[in-house]
This record gives structure tokens, C-alpha cells and sequence, in this order.
């Protein structure tokens, strides 16, 4: 984690005790010790976010967040021992990002910090999509001319007009949270946040205090009142990633906010009213999934109100070279590295190749190749031995064409286990390549009981 993290407290101990904390979370720290030194220090190091004691000696808390948020884009937190309804209005009112009270928990500290680089993260994002809408009609990210892509285009032109539910249906990779996002910049929602949360990627025990917030004391650990995905999207957009991985209790829950344009945090009686475009995105069959129990049908029509379904790679290789053509850009001018371009025989490769990743797959071989080729060609040699030898040999890809289809399950199984084994087991350049968390690839590790192969001696 990068990022500048200001600490201001009158209390050292209290001080240095967050600073070693935060710089062991990876961020740079600066500390002061009164709100003048505060004002200093952030005029000449500009910080991203900002620990405010809310009672000093020379100043408030209240008038230093003020002063910090004129110098420029800092998401201050509040912090104090006097906890009250009214500072902690005050505050949010005033603009600060978040408020926690003495004593906390250090784990507290870290978790409310990177959720304040992720809410400047997003905003940010969003300001630059916002800027492009006056260049293009869509981003610069999406790319393709075939006619299958060109209709999914076309059906979100037309969706965005209205604030329909839209369920997003598409193998891994295909460019769900994409579209996703050109339905939002598209729509009247576009002045307001998007903001994509990956079910899966979310342990049970906290998912519904993510999307729905909570109320201080409504578990152990919650130390503070929290503002969830739900009230943090009013007004723009929700994407629901991976929402066949819902659980049946999160399944209910979802059902009955999108229904009654309500939420109730945890720990709290009290409804509250929202405005959120709902998009889902799944790449398994829902329907399946109803039939076998494992999905609330009515839940299932709520969100299938408008369905977009994405092509896969192999079924608009035509857009390969254009994609290709794309990323080499992108890279070059990230990496500092001169253009370059693939051979005839490496973009024939690249053609015949059965890309179960999907264009996520193809992007990562673009920035691989571009990286470690040596010449302004990339070769064939340049590429991935995995894909040259799927190419060799196409029996090593999986054949769809056949009879005897294997089921959705033993599919991801052998792909996430084609993976690791092409990685040797390193589990993050494997989660990486197959576009999810890390935690979501141990617990589908665990969950199809795959293991590395057995090494000589023990």
C-alpha cells in the first residue's frame, strides 16, 4: 500500500505509536504534534489522508479539518476521547471522511485509513471518467468492432437511458465491471460515484456491514458508526460483482433493499431511504443456480431485468489485434518502454489461441511480452510457453465443441489448477493472471481440494 498519511495529535505517544503502525502498513507517515505544525507540514508534502485529533491546545479538530480541506484533496479522519452525537456531525458535515473515538484498536486505525485511499481512489476514478465523457462517447478501454461486442454496446447505450436493473452475464475476463462502468458514464447517475464491490472477494462476516453499514456496538469490533456501499453509492451506481457467490441470508437482504430502495445497518432499527442503480455481474448460469436451490428466483428476476451478455475472446478474435494494438500502447507509456510490435507469426499465435481468460489473459501476455522481449518484435519465443504449447497442442484446450460437457465447476477447477501448475504454485502471480483476490483463489483452492504436486523427499 502506498500513499501519505499525516498523523496530527498533542499526545506523542499517541502520535509515534500510529506512525510505526501506518509505516508497517506500507504508507509514508508524517507526524505533528499541534494543528499549526499540521498546516505546515501538509502545505509542503500535500497528504492523501489525514489522522485529526479533534481537541489541541492552538486549535479544534473542527477548524483544522476546514483549513486542511483548502489545501487540497485530503480525506481527513476525526479522532477523539470525548465522543459526542454532535462533534461527530459536526464533522461530517464540515466534510471529514470518517470519525473514530478513544481508545481504538490499531486494526480499526488501518481498516478506516485504506478505506479512505479506496474512497479517494474511486473518487478520483470517477472525475477522470467524467473528463473523458467530454472526448468520447465511451472510454478508451473499450475496444472492438465485432458485431457480437458491437451489440453489447449498443444494448448499453440503451439501457443507461433508464435506471433499470441490469444483470451483466459473461465469462471471467470478458469485461463485465467494463461495461459496467460505461452504463454508469452513460446514465444521469454519471456526476455520482460507481462503485464495484466483488462478492466473493468478501468474507461472509463482513459483507453486510460493507454494503450495509453498521451502527457502533451492533458486533465486537464495531467501535464506530459506519456508512456502507449502499449509502456511499446514493445517487450513482452499485455493481454487485460475482452475485452468484451471495449467500442465501446476503441473497435476502439484497432483495429487499432493491425492492423497498431501503437498508437498515446492522445494530439498527431504523431504515434508510437510497437511491442506487443496482448492475450485477455473474459468470455462472443463474438460472442453474435457481433450479438447483441455490438462488433466490425471486431475486433472480429483480436483477434480470435487462440481461447483457458478454462474448468471450474466442468468439471475437477479430478484435484481438485491436486489443493487442491497445495494450502495447498502454504499457509502453507505463513501463517507459518504446513501442512495440508482435511478428506475423506471434499475432497468428495470439489468433488460434483458445484464451479461457479472456481478454483479462490477453493483457497480461501483452505487458509480459513487451517487458521481456529484447528486440522491437515480439516473437513468438516471446510468449508464454503455456500458450505456445496450447497452440501445439489444442487437445490441451478445452474443447466446448464436443459432447459431454463438463459443468461450469469442473471447468474453473481445471483452469485455476492449469494456472497454478504454469506458475509453479505462486499463488499471487496465479490470482493475478486469473483476475480475482487473492483470498477468493485460497478458498477456491480449498474449495476443489487442489493441491501442488508432490515434490521428491520429504
Amino acid at each position: 500500500m502506498t500513499g501519505r498519511v499525516l498523523v496530527v495529535d498533542d499526545e506523542r505517544s499517541v502520535a509515534e505509536l500510529l506512525e510505526i503502525a501506518l509505516r508497517n502498513e506500507g504508507y509514508e507517515v508524517e507526524t505533528a504534534y499541534s494543528a499549526r505544525d499540521a498546516l505546515h507540514k501538509a502545505a509542503r508534502w500535500t497528504p492523501d489522508v489525514a489522522l485529526v485529533d479533534i481537541r489541541m491546545e492552538d486549535m479544534s479538530g473542527i477548524e483544522l479539518l476546514s483549513a486542511l480541506r483548502e489545501i487540497g484533496d485530503v480525506a481527513v479522519i476525526m479522532m477523539t476521547a470525548y465522543a459526542s452525537v454532535e462533534t461527530a456531525v459536526e464533522a461530517m458535515r464540515r466534510g471529514a471522511f470518517d470519525y473514530i473515538t478513544k481508545p481504538f484498536e490499531l486494526d480499526e486505525i488501518k481498516l478506516v485509513v485504506a478505506r479512505a485511499f479506496e474512497y479517494k481512489y474511486l473518487k478520483s476514478e470517477n472525475l477522470a471518467l467524467r473528463e473523458e465523457l467530454k472526448k468520447y462517447k465511451v472510454s478508451e478501454e473499450v475496444i472492438g468492432k465485432d458485431p457480437k461486442f458491437l451489440k453489447v454496446l449498443e444494448k448499453a447505450k440503451m439501457v443507461a437511458r433508464t435506471d433499470s436493473t441490469v444483470l451483466l452475464v459473461g465469462e471471467s475476463g470478458t469485461g463485465k465491471e467494463l461495461i459496467a462502468r460505461e452504463i454508469h458514464k452513460m446514465s444521469r447517475r454519471a456526476n455520482n460515484l460507481f462503485i464495484p464491490v466483488n462478492i466473493a472477494a468478501i468474507p461472509d462476516e463482513l459483507i453486510e456491514s460493507e454494503l450495509f453499514g453498521h451502527k457502533k456496538g451492533a458486533f465486537t469490533g464495531a467501535t464506530s458508526d459506519k456508512k456502507g456501499l449502499f449509502e456511499a453509492a446514493n445517487g450513482g451506481t452499485l455493481l454487485l460483482d460475482e452475485i452468484s457467490e451471495a449467500s442465501p441470508r446476503l441473497q435476502s437482504k439484497l432483495l429487499r433493499a432493491i425492492e423497498t430502495k431501503e437498508i437498515i445497518p446492522l445494530g439498527s432499527t431504523k431504515p434508510i431511504k437510497v437511491n442506487v442503480r443496482i448492475i450485477a455481474a455473474t459468470n455462472t448460469d443463474l438460472r442453474e443456480a435457481v433450479r438447483n436451490g441455490k438462488f433466490r428466483e425471486d431475486l433472480f428476476y429483480r436483477l434480470n431485468v435487462v440481461t447483457i451478455k458478454l462474448p468471450p475472446l474466442r468468439e471475437r478474435k477479430g478484435d484481438i489485434p485491436l486489443l493487442v494494438e491497445y495494450f502495447l500502447r498502454k504499457y509502453s507509456e507505463k513501463h517507459g518502454i518504446p513501442k512495440k510490435r508482435f511478428s506475423t507469426k506471434a499475432m497468428q499465435i495470439l489468433m488460434r489461441y483458445h484464451w479461457p481468460g479472456n481478454i483479462r489473459e490477453l493483457q497480461n501476455v501483452v505487458e509480459q511480452a513487451l517487458i521481456l522481449s529484447q528486440g522491437m518484435e515480439i516473437e513468438p519465443n516471446d510468449l508464454p510457453q503455456e500458450l505456445l504449447d496450447a497452440v501445439k497442442h489444442p487437445a490441451q484446450v478445452f474443447d466446448f465443441t464436443q459432447k459431454g460437457f463438463k459443468t461450469l465447476e469442473e471447468i474453473e477447477k481445471d483452469y485455476i489448477d492449469y494456472v497454478l501448475k504454469g506458475v509453479n504454485w505462486d499463488k499471487r502471480t496465479a490470482a493475478s493472471i486469473l483476475g480475482i483476490d487473492l483470498s477468493t483463489l485460497y478458498r477456491k483452492i480449498t474449495k476443489y481440494r487442489l493441491k501442488p504436486p508432490q515434490k521428491g523427499g520429504s
